[in-house]
């Protein structure tokens, strides 16, 4: 028996014993396709030879060293790289271990760029219904998935939520999509205005939704009307790209094809594609002028920030993504995904939705397309799926609580960068039969 404690404490887990590419495989010698990249991680697959090379000669130079005594030129190559290739007004990068460090760090700076500024009232944040940012207190709170958040709920700080830009289910009939982002972003300057216009410390949302929604982007100008209201009441913009960011969507950040810039970017999963936990936070200049300007200081510090080992996986994975012009095959694999699955679908009466951008793509399942009626939650469709595709030889993110964390199903799909063509096809195709054959179970 196991002697660890595994998320389900019943049910077995195959053991894996290879991983190279986008394949998998068992210790019964099964063999799958990783479609899902874990959690939108693997962005290079697996057994990458240019990640081995650098994550050895970085055992060799130093593996960690504690941040209070030492920089290391690992750490400050990520950083640079990162500042250089980040959207406009980004200064600093702070590199931490995972999306929920990240996120946490991200409040804590909001909080005290106010104080510094000389507003201490300010500790409202904002952040929106389905919504995923961690599940480390802080985060879990912000956090807007009541599924999540009711176990600990008594626990969590306050926090306030907006519904989503979520077109697929908040879209009004006849309503283009310049008059819904007016009405979605609306809701944000109503809250702020509802709390207290001089309160608020943080406007806190996914560019693109991941986990809890199923891949939900926005429509129209509605992070262009977030950008203008935040500016306009003092709040700081956090955007929350740990599983959209880095290239999932076909460009390398995902508000860039918002045309903004956050105060606070949170970056994770695909930074390090895997080879290392990392993550990082990208601080506008605005912010760190106001810590240099106060205290000359963040107040913030953990044990394995800056480790040489992670910043120096998570650099070597930038450099394959733009040597080996992974962006551009994140759109044209993406293209090609979506066109394939709505190829494949057209005639679903299960599949009410397909969305996304890139190689990050969603799909929403419902019991009839013209009512958009969930399946009951008690078929537990999201683990049936995620068991019959791994029958199929096939890893996909399924996910339930879409609508509301209770009713609603989806799948996520984000494969590595290095996908190529063929290996779409069979991915659309194994996932086809995955949906006939569980949905024909009932």
């Amino acid at each position: 028996m196991s002697q660890i404690l595994h998320r389900s404490l019943t049910g077995r887990l195959p053991t894996v014993v290879h991983a190279e590419g986008i394949h998998v495989r068992d210790s019964d010698g099964k063999t799958y396709i990783d479609a899902c990249g874990g959690a939108a991680v693997s962005c290079l697959g697996h057994g990458h030879p240019r990640l081995r090379e650098a994550l050895l000669a970085q055992l060799d130079t130093v593996a960690y060293m504690h941040t209070g005594f030492f920089t290391s030129e690992a750490a400050e190559a990520l950083a640079s790289r990162l500042v250089a290739d980040a959207p406009a007004g980004m200064s600093h990068a702070m590199v931490l271990n995972s999306g929920s460090e990240a996120v946490e760090a991200s409040l804590k700076m909001a909080r005290q760029y106010h104080v510094e500024r000389g507003e201490p009232q300010r500790r409202h944040i904002i952040a929106r219904r389905q919504s995923y940012h961690g599940n480390t207190l802080g985060a879990l709170a912000t956090g807007g998935n009541a599924g999540r958040r009711k176990l600990h709920t008594p626990i969590l700080i306050e926090t306030h939520h907006i519904d989503p830009c979520f077109a697929y289910r908040y879209q009004q009939e006849n309503e283009s999509d310049l008059d819904y982002a007016a009405r979605a972003a609306r809701q944000l300057e109503d809250k702020i205005l509802e709390l207290g216009t001089d309160s608020v410390m943080a406007f806190v949302a996914e560019t693109v939704v991941g986990a809890t929604a199923g891949v939900v982007p926005p429509v129209g100008d509605y992070f262009r009307r977030v950008r203008e209201i935040c500016d306009r009441y003092g709040v700081l913009l956090i955007l929350d790209e740990v599983m959209c960011g880095m290239g999932r969507t076909g460009t390398l950040h995902a508000c860039e094809q918002e045309g903004i810039s956050a105060d606070i970017q949170v970056l994770a999963k695909g930074l390090g594609g895997g080879y290392q936990p990392v993550s990082a936070v990208l601080v506008s200049s605005k912010v760190h002028d106001a810590f240099l300007r106060g205290s000359g200081a963040f107040v913030h510090g953990q044990t394995y920030m800056g480790h040489p080992m992670a910043a120096a996986a998570a650099l070597a994975v930038q450099q394959v993504v733009t040597e080996d012009n992974l962006l551009e095959n994140s759109r044209l694999r993406g293209a090609e995904m979506m066109s394939a699955l709505q190829s494949r679908f057209a005639n679903s009466p299960y599949i009410g939705d397909i969305r996304g951008r890139g190689l990050f793509i969603g799909l929403e399942l419902v019991q009839d397309r013209l009512s958009k009626l969930p399946f009951d939650p008690g078929m537990a469709l999201a683990s049936r799926l995620k068991a019959g595709a791994m029958k199929n030889g096939l890893m996909i993110y399924p996910g339930s609580g879409t609508i509301d964390g209770k009713a609603g199903d989806h799948i996520l799909l984000a494969p590595p960068y290095i996908v190529t063509s063929e290996e779409v096809g069979e991915i659309v195709s194994r996932l086809g039969d995955t949906v006939d054959q569980v949905l024909a179970d009932g």
